[in-house]
Order: C-alpha cells, then structure tokens, then sequence
C-alpha cells in the first residue's frame, strides 16, 4: 500500500516539463512559423525582383510573375530547412512535398482563373448593358449598321445584332448529338463489360474506340459531310441538288456524334468496371435475368460516373468550330429546323465575329458580340457541369436504410 502512495507521489512531483517532452505534440515547430516564413519570403522576393529589374516594387517595370516565382520558390525552401531544423527529415520531406503538390494545384488553376477572367471582362459589360444581344440574331445587321453604331458611341438602340441564332444553333445540334451518340456509346461500353469477355469483337472495338478518341475534330467534320453526301445522292440523285442540301445542322450533329462516342464509351466502361460483381451475382442468385440485372442494378449503381462522362463529352463537342463550320456552315438569321438549310452555332459564330467583322473599318461592336457570345457559352457548359451533378445525386443508389 505504501509503494502505491509512493508512486502517486512521485508522479504528483515530476515537473511539467518533463511531461510535455513525453507528449504528443513535443518536437513540433510553432503554428505561427509558416505565416513568419511566408512575410521572409515576400521581402526577399521584393528585394531580389527590385535589384534584378532596377525598379521600384510595383512599378512598370517591376516583374510581378518573377516576383512571385522567386515568393514561391523562397517560401518552400525555408519552409523546408525550418522543418529540418525544428523538426526531423521526415517531416521536412513530407512537408517539401505537400508544397509541391500545392505550388502544382495552384499553377493548374491559373490557366482557368485567367480565361473566365479575361471573358467575363471582355463578355460582362456588354451582356449587362446590351441584354438584347439574347435574342436578336444578325438578320439586317450590315456594315454600314456597326459603322453607325461606333461612330454615334452606343446609341439608344444599344448594340445593333446578336447571337440568338447562333445559340438556337448550339442547343439542336448538340441535343441531336447527344441523343445519338449517348446510347450508342452506353450501349457499346454494356457490350464491352458484359458481354464482351476479351472476344475478337470486343478487342476490335476497343481498338477503334481509342482511333477514335485522337482523331482531329476536322476529319470528324469531313466524314460527316462525306457521309451525308452519299447518303443524299442515294435519296435525291447526283447533283447539285444533293451537294446544297448536305450542309446543313444534321449533318454538324452527326460529327459531333462522331467526336462524343469514344468519350462516352470510355467513361462508361471505366464505370461499370468499378461496380462490385456481388451485385451482379447477388441479383443472378435471386433468379433475376441478365438484362434486368444491368439496367436495375449495374446502371443504377455507375450513374453517376455516367452522368460525368456524358457531361464531359458534351463540353467535348460543345465549343468544336471546324467540324461545324465544313458542315453546317454560317447563316445570320434564326433557323429552328436541323434538316434545312444551313445552321450556325456560338463556336462559328464568335470564329467569325472575329476573323470576320461585320464592319472592316469598326471591328469593335463584333468584338463587343463575340466576347458576350463566349461568355454565354462558358456558362452553358457550367451549367451542363451542375445539371450532371443533379441528375447523378438523384439517380444514384440510395445508401441509408
């Protein structure tokens, strides 16, 4: 009993430092010493940008992107060498590397912030002040009318023109791509799954699908109008009858088919390849056919991998302007009907706005058009993004009980 009180004692007794050199948290640097590194950093990399270039920081000639290369670089080395001091090896090395991969992300993310950036600067103000653009299309819209506009400095009228055929023209022709090229490519990645088993045929398609997948949208393009080219000579006869009548939004929406098939089979497969077997197996043990078990359980189960993979090829396929261009060609005016005439979509019509501008010696108002119209399509493919995102949270398989 005595050696029992004697040993509380001698706990009670030890001093607090020894106890926390025996904690968890012993040999660790400091919370605050990330944010003191990151301040040496910036005044190092001020200083070292101020003697390189002989300006004052934040001046013209002061190198912003040098300055924060040299920020950087001198952040993760110190963040490194503190580490190895305070710390261990171990910890430096894990520590360098996370800022690596971090320095990564934020390098990738540069590229994207800087282009919706650029169009929501460039788009943005004349979406804001010249709403119209939405729905009128460029029907009467000449020259003499842009030249009109720029000299009298944004009229009453507002911005003479718009894209509302351009964006009729995106939405038919990508819904009939879609319509085509999404079941034929799930249809294919169930073969290829199920049924396939590593068979003559399933190498073949696979083979093909992978052809398909690097070929220029242009040759997705001239197929497209070849094809169509055959097949309307067949229906109406050599001609040039036939020739006229090949361009036209059908014939754009069949390359883009060709361009979202091996999207779609691909994404697909690699879904349906991560679902479980003991589903399959658990729905065959309860007498439940083949077919059935694919479209109630494995689909069920991919969809939302699916969804992501049907999204990502209609972003594919939604900003393509060579392939539309060869075959659907450029009107100006609203044409509602994929079988006639020619058919214009935001791609080929911003293409054209700025290649082409409706006035030679007033480019700005079709700089003003094209910039709104890139705008808007950015934000119909977000908008795809989210729609995927909804449809894939429905559809997927319920986990609660």
């Amino acid at each position: 009993m005595s050696t029992a009180i004697d040993d509380v004692s001698t706990r009670q007794d030890t001093p607090p430092s020894k106890h926390r050199q025996n904690s968890l948290t012993a040999g660790q640097k400091p919370d605050w010493v990330w944010m003191a590194i990151a301040a040496a950093a910036v005044l190092l990399g001020l200083g070292i940008e101020a003697l390189l270039s002989g300006a004052a920081p934040f001046s013209e000639d002061f190198s912003l992107a040098r300055f924060v290369v040299l920020a950087g670089v001198l952040y993760i080395a110190g963040m490194y060498l503190v580490t190895r001091v305070m710390e261990n090896r171990r910890r430096a090395s894990d520590g360098l590397w996370k800022n690596l991969v971090w320095t990564a992300f934020l390098i990738a993310l540069v590229p994207l912030v800087s282009v919706i950036w650029t169009v929501l600067e460039g788009g943005g103000p004349t979406l804001l002040s010249n709403p119209q653009v939405l729905w009128n299309d460029m029907d009467g819209v000449t020259g003499a009318t842009d030249a009109a506009y720029d000299q009298a400095g944004s009229p009453a009228g507002g911005l003479p023109g718009g894209f509302a055929h351009a964006l009729i023209g995106t939405l038919v022709i990508t819904i009939i791509a879609t319509l085509i090229a999404v079941p034929i490519g799930m249809l294919a990645s169930i073969y290829l799954v199920e049924y396939g088993r590593d068979g003559w045929l399933s190498r073949a398609i696979t083979f093909f699908v992978d052809v398909m997948t690097g070929i220029p949208s242009i040759v997705a393009g001239l197929f497209a109008y070849a094809a169509m080219t055959v097949l309307l000579e067949l229906i109406m006869g050599p001609g040039p009858a036939a020739l006229q009548a090949v361009k036209m939004g059908f014939t754009a929406a069949v390359a883009l088919t060709v361009l979202m098939i091996p999207v779609v089979v691909r994404s697909t497969e690699e879904m349906l390849r991560v679902v479980p077997n003991e589903l399959r197996e658990g729905s065959y043990a309860l007498g439940v056919r083949k077919w059935r078990t694919i479209f109630k359980v494995v689909l069920p189960t991919a969809i939302s991998g699916i969804a992501s993979g049907v999204t990502l090829a209609i972003a594919r396929v939604t900003g393509e302007t060579a392939p539309i261009l060869v075959t659907a060609g450029y009107a100006m005016t609203t044409n509602w009907n994929a079988f006639d005439n020619w058919m214009t979509a935001l791609p080929v019509y911003i293409y054209r706005q700025i290649v082409s501008p409706t006035s030679p010696t007033a480019a700005d108002p079709s700089m003003a058009r094209a910039w709104s119209a890139a705008l808007v399509l950015i934000l119909i493919v977000m908008a795809l993004n989210l729609l995927a995102r909804v449809i894939a949270k429905a559809f997927a398989p319920k986990t609660g009980r």
